[in-house]
């Protein structure tokens, strides 16, 4: 695609979107639900095109040596097709806080004034490999009334551009605007850096994939970004741990899908914990083909632990590698979580109240978990149907990004003639 013709492109694409998020704002709720209905019955009734489509990107990506990672969140099985049906299924009967008024108070003089919850306008999300992004993306925005752009990886292009196609039929039988959900239709990655100059038609750029993407397209955009550039999981065995627990956490929690950003990268042992316990969860990861990195301490509990360097506590490492340290109680574990950690999500096993409490106090962490998984931060498993991101963020979002997120509010101010002297 020529310049000319990239710029034209992005201009036609971002206008339309403005167009359809003004549209958005008249548009009836069942309207929008009976949208999501049809697009999860139209991934339904195409799976075999859809797998078809995605092989061609398999392929491609095998051709390009592409690394393991990538490719297994590439891949449009049938269970990521019944994972996209199920949360557009529930996103469909999430209820929706647009237009909810709160935070009212009538002044002296008379005035009435309150907050409404009211769309953030257009949102442009640019992604790497991952398929299901499109769809989830595009729910959410559609049901929060936002219009979404998408701009997903070259090595997914083709099955990407098949999802959004349906997600537009769907808009159309539903009586929607057609152009609230667009799928940027070329590779070139000027298409990223011209987007991200709109600031005048787009309102919000959520990137998801890479550090590498998520800090390029940090120092580039002139549109407020809301990311995470990584996740550093970790978890914390105290010396309180219930041992049961504690393995069947630590191993779900690296090895049940080591490919994603919620997986553990870091496994903090309390010293005080019985050799023998801290013995039993290490050779219940190596059982799992789990290699590992430690600390000095942590290298007595296996002869074969590698040497952990200081850009192991960094890692993300998304597959089976973990750094494994042993530290002196929860205050240690909580400065090594503060100091080395992406502030994603954290773990704690533990049958202390106590020390469950300060954890959670004192992590700074997007999500904290208590005897649980890291693996359960997600939108869908905290009930958002699905999520649009995973924000470490501080400001207006933090963690996963439901409909609620993708809201902001307005000032509404009802008078009788007022005039202010």
């Amino acid at each position: 695609m020529s310049d000319a013709k990239l710029i034209k492109t992005i201009d036609a694409i971002t206008a339309n979107a403005r167009k359809a998020a003004s549209a958005l704002l008249d548009a009836a709720p069942r309207d929008i639900d009976r949208c999501l209905r049809g697009m999860a019955a139209l991934l339904d009734g195409n799976r075999a095109g859809l797998k078809k489509t995605n092989a061609m990107d398999v392929a491609a990506a095998r051709r390009k040596n592409l690394s393991a990672p990538m490719i297994e969140r590439l891949v449009l099985s049938d269970k990521v097709i019944d994972s996209m049906i199920k949360g557009l299924l529930e996103v469909s009967r999430l209820k929706s806080a647009m237009g909810e008024r709160f935070d009212s108070r009538r002044r002296p003089n008379g005035l009435v004034i309150c907050k409404v919850r009211a769309p953030i306008g257009v949102i442009g999300i640019i992604y790497e490999s991952r398929p299901n992004v499109t769809v989830d993306s595009a729910a959410l925005c559609v049901k929060s009334g936002n219009a979404v752009i998408l701009r997903g990886g070259s090595e997914a292009f083709h099955t990407n551009t098949a999802l959004a196609g349906l997600f537009v039929k769907a808009l159309a039988e539903a009586s929607l605007p057609r152009h609230a959900v667009q799928f940027i239709p070329t590779t070139d990655r000027a298409a990223i850096d011209l987007l991200l100059t709109k600031s005048d038609a787009v309102d919000l750029i959520i990137p998801r994939g890479g550090e590498s993407l998520i800090r390029a397209v940090v120092e580039k955009s002139r549109i407020p970004v809301i990311k995470h550039y990584k996740g550093v999981c970790h978890v914390f065995v105290s010396r309180h741990a219930d041992m049961e627990k504690a393995v069947s956490i630590v191993v779900n929690a690296k090895v049940q899908r080591p490919s994603v950003c919620n997986a553990m990268e870091t496994l903090l042992l309390d010293e005080k914990l019985a050799a023998a316990d801290k013995r039993r969860i290490i050779e219940a990861l190596r059982e799992k083909d789990v290699s590992l990195f430690g600390d000095a301490k942590a290298r007595k509990l296996f002869p074969g632990m590698a040497k952990a360097t200081v850009d192991d506590w960094y890692a993300e490492y998304l597959d089976l590698r973990l750094a494994v340290a042993v530290v002196g109680g929860i205050a240690e574990a909580v400065e090594h979580i503060n100091t080395f950690g992406s502030r994603h999500t954290d773990a704690i096993v533990t049958e202390s109240k106590k020390e469950a409490a300060m954890f959670c106090k004192l992590v700074d962490s997007s999500s904290v978990m208590v005897n649980a998984s890291t693996r359960f931060s997600d939108g869908g498993e905290y009930g958002l149907g699905c999520e649009i991101g995973i924000s470490t963020d501080k400001l207006h979002a933090r963690g996963p990004m439901g409909i609620d997120e993708l809201l902001t509010y307005k000032w509404i101010v009802e008078g009788s003639g007022h005039i202010r002297t």
